[in-house]
């Protein structure tokens, strides 16, 4: 997107056109990047404090760790089942309106996963998991916000800002796990049920954020800027099928869809055990908090350095390092035994390597279908990568129960073999 002295005046509103002179689109571009900062702080905090517990409150309800993964495919059933109907709204309406429904899911999720554990139903807080992981679809899906408006030289690092941002409250949320279940005592609530209570306020800010302050709305204005240079679109360019032709139809597009994918199912699939694998080595509820926070760390706070790699390297090299970085998480975790800090380090490795992989990935998928399809192809990515993800978290607490935690993260590195061969192929064809 360039900006030129004899560019038209534009601004979005709701839906409505209204004069932008082309000198305000940085002073645009970072207010709407401020506001997707300040609520990916804010839902980092509810998501993390929740899914750090996830897995332990489900043994504790359903008293066997067979289940335990399940919690996990619920966090990213919500996701999957609502990132095309997310999508939709979002073609329609823009990014606010479908961020604002995700945070509210967010929230009552929360409240009825809190609601499950006080009556000890496990189908209850089930479902209550699955809507609590509406949130954490809401801060996946401010990073394309963060793409709408930002150039294409430096499409990752806005992504990679936006994603970066989530490490505060990530970071934190597992850490205040502790008090956040003190909290419910005399309740009659489980103490592990605790952070997601905390977690349901948190939603319900980041979605009055949302809606009061994203205006004008990026995806929106994005749509007006590329009209007014004529590459104006037709509402049917928008649609799913269209998304899966422009999907179909750039080899560049798939390879990033894979990478999102597969760098993420890795990430679920062995994030979600490792509380149930450390408590039974004698980890308590404090040590498992900082590890998670650990893995975060790595999931977030090096997103800007994956970001500028991939702006000046090429999205295909950093997927290589995402390939790399994974596989050694995996060996390092998969090998730790008994030993903590060895997991630590494994958990720590494994969030850089799905940082490298989103950010790339992510910025790969945007580059490479027109701007019309992007809410939809965006909207497929994500329903791809928690749908998978889903099925990981699921066969990880089989895989766990029946034959441990090494096992599993011998089987989450195999699902990285397509992810590298796309890329190496895409190099290839690139030389």
């Amino acid at each position: 997107m360039t900006e030129t002295p004899d560019a038209p005046d534009i601004r979005v509103t709701g839906k409505t056109a209204a004069p932008l002179s082309p000198a305000a689109l940085p002073a645009l571009r970072r207010r709407v990047q401020a506001v997707l900062v300040t609520t990916q702080i804010l839902g980092g905090l509810g998501i993390a404090t929740g899914v750090a517990l996830a897995a332990v409150l489900a043994t504790e309800v359903s008293g066997t760790d067979a289940l335990a993964g399940l919690a996990s495919t619920a966090t990213v059933a919500g996701p999957a089942l609502l990132a095309m109907p997310l999508a939709a709204l979002m073609t329609r309406r823009g990014r606010r309106a479908g961020l604002v429904l995700a945070y509210l899911l967010g929230a009552l999720g929360a409240g009825v996963a809190v609601l499950g554990a006080a009556l000890d139903s496990f189908p209850l807080l089930l479902v209550g998991l699955v809507g609590f992981g509406a949130g954490s679809s809401a801060n996946l899906t401010a990073r394309f916000a963060a793409a709408d408006l930002a150039p294409p030289d430096r499409r990752a690092r806005a992504i990679s800002t936006v994603v970066w941002a989530t490490t505060i409250g990530a970071v934190l949320g597992p850490n205040i796990a502790a008090p956040a279940g003190r909290s419910v005592a005399g309740l009659g609530i489980p103490v592990a049920a605790g952070p997601f209570l905390w977690a349901a306020v948190v939603f319900v800010v980041s979605a009055l954020v949302v809606a009061l302050l994203l205006r004008p709305d990026p995806l929106l204005t994005a749509r007006a800027l590329a009209a007014a240079d004529g590459a104006g679109d037709r509402p049917e360019d928008r649609s799913l099928r269209a998304g899966l032709r422009a999907v179909r139809e750039s080899p560049q597009a798939r390879i990033a869809l894979v990478t999102v994918v597969a760098s993420h199912t890795v990430m679920v699939s062995i994030m979600s055990m490792t509380p149930v694998a450390l408590t039974h080595h004698g980890a308590g509820i404090e040590l498992i908090g900082l590890v998670i926070s650990v893995h975060i760390a790595g999931m977030y706070a090096f997103s800007p350095v994956m970001g500028r790699l991939s702006d000046r390297l090429g999205r295909l090299a950093v997927i290589g390092l995402a390939v790399g970085l994974l596989g050694i998480a995996a060996l390092l975790a998969g090998t730790a035994g008994g030993s903590h800090t060895r997991v630590a380090a494994g958990l720590f490795v494994l969030g850089l390597g799905w940082s490298a992989g989103l950010v790339s990935g992510s910025a790969l998928l945007t580059d490479s279908v027109p701007q019309a399809a992007r809410a939809s192809v965006q909207g497929l990515s994500d329903t791809a990568m928690n749908t998978a993800a889903g099925l990981g978290g699921l066969l990880a607490g089989v895989v766990v129960s029946r034959a441990g935690y090494g096992p599993l993260n011998a089987i989450a590195a195999c699902l990285l073999l397509p992810m590298a061969a796309l890329a190496l192929r895409g190099v290839l064809r690139r030389a």
